[in-house]
């Protein structure tokens, strides 16, 4: 089925036509944003059980952004009668024209009108099971009965589920573009905490679609590989520091592309000269074996959609080829000030927050090689499994990723040796430069979130091959 497009907006579109007519005869630009998203979230343990409507991406209100004389000002709003939207005219209006005093006696970047050719679009993403149509009864029960099964095995001692599913709208409007979408997003994730003795350890994992509730029949699955690692991880020794051949699992691998090549190549970066990358644009930043993927159309996930929050249209974008850096990725500010194209990155947190530009999708291409034949070709080293975090330093490129454990490869077998936490630091172009075999398989995650300086928090995937490379330990 369809994931139909928001009655509510459709509602008020012909109100805000009316505002956005009104202000475009005082402006040189103006577009409105408008969204509707709602889901539900439903967590349960052996002990306790919640449900919630109240999600990160829920969300119900607009955004007026206007420019003139190479200005640019915002306004957003929640309440709205599209009976009557003269009456909030002279408010907006007023508000506009107030922060236009104050930027024009200020020393700001000037600006371009954003690009607005002719574009009509609505999309509605095919769904199983809609948010507002599931059976919330049977997702706490299932959720709940496979967390007391866990809960139940010898060393662990909590088991807790958590799924989520979102239907997103967004109506975009301009002079020239009239834009509609809606789909629907889910998450199922789990986390185990295990004890022996005294020692405690702990694991976690997601799956993710761009899809409906049909995901949570998985629940029993995910519960069981979460518990066998946080068990496994019990016996876990602890790593002698340094520099060794490795192997990453693609979400590992994930993990990397979306430090090593995140917010180093948002090109709102470039504009405040806080990145690294805006100096390697055409230069080797990784071996041939090297390509690298983003945009909300490189992979279908929970990041993926239609057109981003400033009516640019999403694009798949290869940010690194052959291990050369082509490009970074740029909202519709950032690309005027730059004087390329914007690549539908334009994000906000909600629509009471600014635009940034922002990731969506960040994935390393497969490559032809077998991890059978990747894990036989290392003398001494380890394969990373299992994401936990990371961070990137922008400035310098350097990269720390926190990783769950490390399986030991001695000659080019695994010696059932495990080893955890584990934490990889590197400098990027050395990390990827050494990359030498890459698997044929390539996975995707879209469980997690990316804030922007502890802030702004949008939704991101990523994802890869395994990849063979050399890093440091510890």
């Amino acid at each position: 089925m369809k994931a139909s497009f928001s009655e509510y907006l459709a509602s008020v579109k012909g109100g805000l036509q009316y505002l956005l007519d009104r202000l475009l005869e005082e402006y040189d630009y103006v577009s409105i944003l408008s969204t509707d998203a709602h889901g539900i979230r439903i967590t349960a343990s052996e002990r306790v059980c919640s449900v919630s409507s109240d999600t990160l991406t829920s969300e119900r209100g607009t955004v007026i952004r206007v420019f003139r004389d190479h200005l640019c000002s915002e306004y957003a709003f929640d309440a709205f009668d599209p009976a009557h939207p003269e009456e909030m005219l002279d408010e907006i209006r007023n508000a506009l024209a107030a922060q236009m005093s104050v930027l024009a006696g200020m020393a700001v970047y000037e600006t371009g009108v954003p690009d607005d050719e002719p574009d009509t679009m609505l999309f509605e993403a095919e769904c199983g099971i809609m948010p507002e149509d599931a059976d919330t009864g049977r997702i706490i029960a299932d959720l709940k009965e496979q967390a007391v099964r866990i809960s139940q095995q010898e060393e662990v001692i909590e088991c807790r589920l958590q799924a989520e599913s979102n239907h997103i709208s967004k109506l975009f409007l301009s002079r020239n573009r009239d834009l509609s979408q809606s789909y629907v997003y889910s998450e199922l994730k789990c986390l185990v905490v295990t004890a022996k003795g005294e020692q405690n350890r702990m694991a976690y994992a997601g799956r993710s679609s761009r899809g409906g509730c049909e995901l949570f029949a998985e629940c029993g699955d995910l519960a069981d590989e979460v518990a066998a690692a946080a068990v496994e991880l019990l016996s876990a020794e602890r790593i002698e520091p340094g520099e060794y051949t490795i192997i990453t699992s693609p979400e590992v691998s994930g993990l990397i592309a979306h430090e090593a090549f995140g917010h180093g190549v948002e090109m709102d970066m470039f504009v405040k000269k806080r990145a690294l990358g805006a100096d390697y644009i055409n230069c080797r930043v990784g071996s041939d074996l090297v390509t690298m993927h983003e945009g909300a159309l490189a992979a279908m996930s929970p990041a993926s959609y239609a057109f981003d929050d400033e009516g640019t249209p999403a694009q798949d974008v290869i940010e690194i080829e052959n291990g050369i850096l082509r490009t970074g990725i740029a909202d519709a500010l950032s690309a005027k000030r730059l004087g390329v194209r914007p690549t539908g990155n334009g994000k906000r947190q909600n629509f009471e927050h600014k635009v940034y530009t922002r990731m969506t999708n960040t994935v390393f291409d497969p490559g032809k090689d077998t991890l059978e034949d990747m894990v036989a070709s290392v003398d001494y080293g380890f394969y990373l499994e299992g994401m936990e975090s990371g961070m990137e330093d922008p400035k310098h490129w350097g990269i720390q990723c926190i990783v769950r454990s490390a399986r030991e490869i001695r000659d080019g077998k695994f010696t059932g040796r495990l080893f955890a936490p584990v934490i990889l630091t590197g400098y990027v172009p050395d990390l990827l430069g050494n990359i030498s075999m890459v698997s044929a398989d390539q996975q995707v995650f879209g469980t997690g979130f990316c804030g922007k300086g502890y802030k702004e928090w949008v939704k991101v995937a990523d994802g890869g091959p395994c990849l063979k490379t050399v890093g440091r330990l510890g």
